[in-house]
């Protein structure tokens, strides 16, 4: 039986906190910046950038969506709290995937599909602040799905939880999974809805990377586990690594078997079908310059990496970047 991340100490579930708000463009740089600048003000404290009455001027939305981009701006990784010692209390940071993005000249405007993956990534790998976003990608097994199925799926998956003393409130209440499955379909499917706003259609940018569909006129949805063209090998790479130290750190070889279908693994994250994880683990060894390998001269599909520790992903993407701006400007 597969290992359930949910059930894993190490992480702290939480629903909610998005007021049903997808992540949209511009939020998580308009954090970043925020941060950032925070930090080099001595007159600023960082932990106020999203809770001042000023905040609703300085990022131009409602308080609800200030909000909201706090919230996604911790959970897509780009902000983490982080214990100072001169104030003894927790203060936001940018993040290396942060700092890759936006500062480093990354893509400050995530217009490399690169870039999303590694927020999708982020998000759902592993449970946290959106721990919805994980268990639809990595636990729950229906390919095709109504909000009422996937609800009802999530809330039974919680009472075992709490059940297991996984959970701290009693019981999650179905306006909040409610909550949470609706933000979670509007943060991948591209559904307008012409009775809604302006503002309620504007569409959450991993809507691109084409992983969810509606089917049967929008009463159903689909994820779509196949052939990725836009995931970059580099980003893949970077999944399998973190996925590899972070998860499974004594581990010096996995199958293909495993990297498609574990939980918290790139071939769930991505949804990718095992002959495509083939076909990229392939590749790795001369991607790596030989630290991961791949070998299937015994008849079982593996890949090798015996100083798997050693190894950083934010490399390879680096690489990547660098590669794609000299393109750019060729």
């Amino acid at each position: 039986m597969a290992r359930s991340l949910l059930e894993e100490n190490q992480f702290q579930l939480q629903f909610a906190g998005h007021e049903t708000f997808p992540l949209r463009y511009g939020w998580l740089k308009k954090s970043y910046d925020a941060i950032t600048k925070a930090l080099f003000d001595s007159l600023r404290d960082p932990r106020s950038v999203f809770t001042d009455e000023s905040a609703i001027a300085d990022f131009g939305v409602g308080k609800n969506m200030v909000t909201a981009m706090r919230h996604w701006s911790l959970a897509c990784g780009i902000l983490e709290s982080v214990f100072d010692e001169e104030t003894a209390l927790p203060q936001l940071r940018p993040t290396r995937l942060a700092h890759l993005l936006f500062s480093e000249g990354g893509d400050p405007y995530l217009e490399l599909p690169a870039s999303l993956w590694l927020l999708h990534w982020s998000l759902t790998s592993v449970p946290g602040r959106a721990t919805t976003w994980y268990w639809a990608f990595n636990e729950f097994n229906e390919p095709t799905f109504s909000r009422d199925l996937l609800r009802t799926h999530l809330l039974r998956r919680c009472d075992d939880l709490r059940a297991a003393n996984r959970l701290k409130h009693s019981r999650i209440s179905e306006a909040t999974l409610k909550g949470d499955v609706l933000c979670f379909i509007r943060s991948y499917a591209t559904k307008p809805d012409a009775r809604g706003s302006e503002e309620d259609n504007l569409e959450c940018p991993l809507t691109e990377l084409s992983l969810l569909q509606p089917v049967n006129i929008g009463t159903a949805f689909q994820f779509r586990r196949g052939p990725k063209s836009t995931l970059p090998d580099e980003v893949f790479l970077f999944g399998l690594l973190a996925f590899w130290q972070q998860l499974w750190p004594s581990r010096r070889e996995f199958s293909v078997e495993a990297i498609t279908h574990e939980p918290g693994s790139p071939g769930r994250v991505f949804m990718l079908d095992e002959e495509t994880v083939a076909e990229r683990l392939s590749r790795l060894t001369e991607l790596t310059r030989g630290a991961v390998v791949w070998d299937e001269s015994t008849g079982m599909r593996q890949v090798y990496a015996p100083n798997i520790l050693t190894l950083d992903p934010f490399d390879y993407v680096k690489r990547l970047y660098g590669k794609t701006k000299r393109e750019l400007h060729d």
